[in-house]
């Protein structure tokens, strides 16, 4: 999220020279009634025959999410809504929006409401897929001009750069009113297995019953938001010949046409199509709520205001009532004093605290590792089983074999609490999640889901992380290699050079935590 460090830059900024366009007047939309006529429907009540609960499926293998997906909209009969923080124009991407095109060609109505920030470069994808019949497409808290970059478009705004700074995080995709999916993923190869240099280990869940009316509900809340605007408002009118440069964009040249999945995935799953073509879906069942930032959030005058529109007060406050065992993953994790004061009351009430987050080799981001340091030797001395992802992820298990050898950056955004409570979706544990972005995420009570977040979890930290731990003198941290035969231990930062290392001590005391 290269996003993060241009934020600290951007930052010092003074001037500005535009504005928004004044918003106009919009026609209010909402989610449409499931209904019986969609074979989607009929499935969904099917697998979660009692009203009140809701099904789930968890999905760490990225091809099978990416499939799940595209087997959702190619089955849809009436409402397609989808909102994400990043649709990126490659060859996932690519499949996704022609997928979505093709829907609304069959009379599907498509909604899709993404965030401004990734959208450079590629607004002929969007204005495009919105000159179809049937799709209307907004774009979230906008940069009004200068679109061709990122830095184009913050070197015009620099003025507004207190509302462009918070973002809608936010992944959702619901299908008929019956199924959605939600969780960590992005839009973009690197979320799918699909990325030749680096891949995200994450994870989603694919919702059905009770908790998808909510998400439809909080999917409506954003849409209809003064934060949403048409696109054409922002980039304007895309001319006669957008369908035929969208179709050239999405159908031409070396695509995706459909995602080859295996038999199935690591925890025994099959392939969604399988499941729905038999008319039934094996889902654990339970109970679930699901909560989101206000869209207003992205307009919040000072931080307090903005941490007082936070799922991360949710979800924190469902931590701090473990009685046993908590275990975390979040892949940008600054706790800051607050939250090491909670994981150390956790362990004085003999609770279990296991986290796992990225090494500095493996973070994308480096100067949210700056802030994380900060913090690691308080969380090991307070008695935190803390745990960084190396950079080889966990490919072997669940990537794609075709993709070879590549780069792994954890990105799942989920907490199993007493192993039987879960927290899933957008949401890290740092201050940009508390302060700046909106979040949006379940909290399930459903073992069964408890169970396997954390066989996928356990599977990542015993087989390719390191764990933290204080050398002999009691002060100085190290780095035991899980995995590794007979567990070698290091007594320096895996993957540093002396430049980063050097870079990163000389940064640190300038870097603002709460851009982070």
């Amino acid at each position: 999220m290269a996003f993060r460090n241009l934020v600290l830059i951007l930052a010092l900024g003074l001037a500005a020279c535009a504005t928004l366009p004044p918003q106009a007047d919009r026609p209010f939309s909402q989610a449409l009634a499931p209904s019986t006529d969609s074979p989607l429907v009929r499935i969904a009540r099917e697998s979660v025959p009692e009203p009140s609960s809701s099904g789930f499926r968890l999905m760490p293998l990225g091809l099978y999410s990416l499939d799940a997906r595209i087997e959702l909209i190619r089955r849809a009969r009436s409402s397609l809504d989808v909102q994400y923080y990043l649709i990126q124009d490659d060859r996932s991407g690519r499949l996704f929006m022609r997928s979505l095109r093709d829907a609304a060609q069959r009379g599907v109505r498509v909604r899709l409401l993404v965030d401004d920030l990734n959208t450079a470069g590629a607004d002929p994808l969007f204005t495009g897929l919105a000159a179809f019949p049937n799709v209307d497409v907004r774009l979230f808290n906008p940069f009004c001009c200068a679109r061709q970059s990122l830095a184009t478009r913050f070197a015009a705004s620099l003025g507004d750069f207190g509302r462009l700074n918070r973002r809608m995080h936010n992944k959702l995709f619901i299908a008929d009113g019956a199924f959605a999916v939600m969780g960590g993923r992005n839009i973009a190869d690197e979320y799918f297995a699909r990325g030749v240099a680096s891949n995200f280990v994450d994870m989603d869940v694919l919702l059905a019953g009770n908790v998808v009316e909510r998400l439809a509900g909080i999917f409506d809340t954003y849409w209809n938001s003064p934060q949403a605007y048409p696109v054409v408002e922002i980039v304007g009118d895309p001319g006669d010949d957008a369908r035929d440069r969208f179709n050239h964009r999405v159908d031409d040249g070396d695509q995706m046409m459909t995602v080859a999945v295996p038999p199935q995935d690591m925890l025994g799953q099959r392939p969604l199509g399988a499941e729905l073509d038999a008319g039934r879906l094996a889902l654990a069942v339970g109970k679930a709520v699901a909560f989101a930032d206000r869209p207003g959030k992205v307009m919040a005058t000072s931080v307090e205001m903005a941490r007082s529109m936070s799922v991360q007060m949710n979800v924190m406050d469902r931590v701090a009532l473990s009685a046993r065992r908590v275990v975390i993953s979040s892949p940008y994790f600054v706790p800051g004093r607050a939250g090491v004061k909670a994981f150390a009351d956790l362990k004085e009430r003999g609770v279990e605290v296991v986290i796992l987050t990225n090494s500095f080799a493996a973070n994308d981001v480096p100067l949210t590792h700056i802030g994380y340091a900060r913090y690691r030797a308080a969380l090991v001395r307070a008695g935190v089983e803390l745990y960084e992802l190396g950079p080889a992820g966990i490919q072997r298990e669940t990537w794609d074999s075709k993709q070879g050898s590549s780069h792994g950056r954890l990105h799942a955004k989920v907490a199993v609490i007493d192993d039987s409570m879960v927290y899933i979706g957008s949401m890290n544990l740092d201050p940009r999640s508390e302060s700046a972005n909106t979040e949006l995420g379940i909290i399930a009570q459903c073992p069964e889901l408890a169970r396997d977040v954390i066989s996928v979890i356990e599977t990542t930290r015993l087989r390719n992380s390191y764990r933290l731990r204080f050398g002999p003198d009691g002060e100085s941290l190290q780095w035991q290699v899980m995995g590794d035969p007979g567990e070698p231990v290091l007594a320096s930062e895996p993957g540093a050079s002396p430049f980063a290392t050097l870079r990163n001590m000389l940064l640190g005391p300038f870097v603002p935590e709460q851009l982070l």
